[in-house]
C-alpha cells in the first residue's frame, strides 16, 4: 500500500497485491477502478482470490474518495483519466487489464482516448455508464436530466446516508447479508460530498459516443438484467459502438454483480486477463 502523487498535488491511495514473492512482474497486472462513491476496498473479493492465482492486482481510491486527497482541480473525466495514467505510469505497469465498474467505465474510456493503449492489453467494463445516460435530442431513450438534478438536490445534498440505506437492496440481491450491505454503504460514507456531487454531474452528462469506436483493445462488457442503475441497453449500445468488444450477460444480476456473482465474474475475469 502507498500513495501516488499526481501533477496537481493530489495523493492517490493505492494497494498492490500479489507480489509476495518479491517479483514485481508476477503475472499480468490487473488494475481495478471502483464506481462512484466506492473505494479500492470494493474489489477485495476479486483482488484476494486473483492474487492467489498468480495475478498482480492493483486498485486505487479515486480523488475525493476513501484515503485519497480531495481535488483542487475538479472531478471531470479528463482529470480522472489522468489519474489512471498517474497510477499506470507511476508503477510502470504494462500489459494491463483495466477493470472498471459503473463510473469507472467512463474513466477507462477517456484514459484510452486521451493517453492511448500503449500500457493496456484489454479492458473490462462492468455495469457501464457509456455511451450516454442523459436524454438528448439524438438520445431519446436516455434519462431526463431533470431527474438527475432532483437526485442531487433532494437526496444527495439533503440526506445521502438515508439514500444509501434506501437503495442498497437493489444494488445487491436477496442473498446478500446485512453485514455485507453495511460494509458497502460504509465505504460510500468515506467519500467527500463535493466529490460525489461533481462526479455525479460528470457521470450523468458526459457523452462517450464519439470515443467508443476508437477503442480497439479487447473489451469485455459485463452487465446484468436486474441492474436498475445502468440499464442493460447501455451495455448493448456500448458493444455495438466498439470494434473489439463482446457482451457477457448475467441473468438475474444487479449493479453490484461483482459482489453477488463474484465466482462467475472472477473466473471470467481471470480467463480474460490471461488470454
Amino acid at each position: 500500500m502507498g500513495f501516488i502523487n499526481t501533477d496537481d498535488g493530489v495523493r492517490l491511495f493505492y494497494r498492490d497485491w500479489g507480489r509476495q514473492d518479491g517479483n514485481p512482474n508476477r503475472g499480468r497486472p490487473i488494475v481495478f477502478v471502483s464506481s462512484w462513491s466506492l473505494t479500492s476496498d470494493a474489489w477485495a473479493y476479486q483482488m484476494a482470490p486473483l492474487s492467489e492465482q498468480g495475478c498482480r492486482c492493483i486498485a486505487f481510491d479515486r480523488r475525493g474518495h476513501g484515503r485519497s486527497d480531495e481535488s483542487p482541480s475538479g472531478y471531470g473525466f479528463d482529470r480522472l483519466a489522468d489519474d489512471i495514467a498517474a497510477v499506470l505510469d507511476g508503477l510502470d505497469l504494462r500489459n494491463v487489464t483495466l477493470v472498471g465498474h459503473s463510473m469507472a467505465t467512463g474513466e477507462i474510456v477517456r484514459y484510452l482516448t486521451r493517453h492511448g493503449p500503449g500500457r493496456v492489453a484489454g479492458i473490462v467494463m462492468v455495469g457501464t455508464i457509456t455511451p450516454l445516460m442523459a436524454r438528448t435530442g439524438d438520445n431519446p431513450d436516455g434519462v431526463d436530466p431533470a431527474l438527475f438534478e432532483a437526485f442531487r438536490t433532494e437526496q444527495l445534498l439533503r440526506d445521502f446516508p438515508k439514500w444509501l440505506g434506501d437503495n442498497i437492496d437493489p444494488f445487491v440481491n436477496g442473498e446478500t447479508s446485512a453485514e455485507m450491505k453495511g460494509w458497502i454503504t460504509g465505504m460510500a460514507l468515506q467519500s467527500s460530498l463535493m466529490a460525489l456531487l461533481e462526479c455525479n454531474r460528470a457521470i450523468t452528462s458526459t457523452d462517450f459516443r464519439a470515443e467508443l469506436p476508437a477503442i480497439a483493445v479487447p473489451t469485455l462488457v459485463v452487465h446484468g438484467d436486474r441492474d436498475v442503475t445502468t440499464p442493460l441497453a447501455l451495455a448493448e449500445r456500448t458493444v455495438a459502438l466498439m470494434p473489439n468488444a463482446r457482451l457477457s450477460f448475467y441473468e438475474g444480476a444487479p449493479h453490484g454483480l461483482f459482489i453477488t456473482h463474484r465466482d462467475r465474474f472472477n473466473a471470467e475475469l481471470l480467463a480474460f486477463a490471461r488470454g
